[in-house]
């Protein structure tokens, strides 16, 4: 079953079991998956995203929460921690498992080693492969701090 396929059957489901937090989160990912294909349209791209980019699109919404809830950390407020947490678990329910530090570090060596990367230079070329070979399963903020620790300045 595609993406956009499972977002509209979980959306069905959670009117029907009215969830309003889960609602809530699944009106926000279609709403910004709408908007990102209305965009795609004006590049001449008439079918809208890819299931790669709507894995983007879902990652990054999940960085935005995690960014408010950083934010909410320091103002003490621990209902709308609750509430981005939530949100955060209804959006990575649509991604593939999210690989840990250990296996990232593993993979961007292997990718390292295959192409010969050598230099920081070649830093562009390893977040590409990253993000082309495993986008959704990765958290590219994390490949990006440690394929710099692999590079030396």
């Amino acid at each position: 079953m595609s993406l956009r396929l499972k977002i509209e059957e979980n959306y069905k489901n959670a009117i029907k079991n009215k969830n309003n937090n889960e609602i809530n989160t699944l009106r926000l990912i279609k709403s910004a998956i709408k908007d990102k294909d209305i965009e795609s349209r004006t590049k001449n791209k008439e079918e809208g995203i890819s299931e790669s980019e709507i894995m983007s699109l879902l990652q990054s919404l999940i960085k935005q929460r995690k960014d408010s809830i950083d934010s909410f950390k320091q103002a003490s407020r621990d209902d709308l921690i609750e509430i981005e947490q939530s949100e955060i678990n209804i959006i990575s329910e649509f991604l593939p498992k999210q690989k840990d530090q250990k296996e990232t570090e593993i993979l961007i060596d292997k990718i390292i080693n295959e192409n010969n990367y050598e230099s920081i230079k070649d830093m562009g070329k390893l977040m590409g492969d990253l993000k082309t070979k495993y986008s959704g399963s990765i958290d590219m903020a994390l490949a990006g701090k440690i394929a710099k620790s692999k590079f030396k300045v």
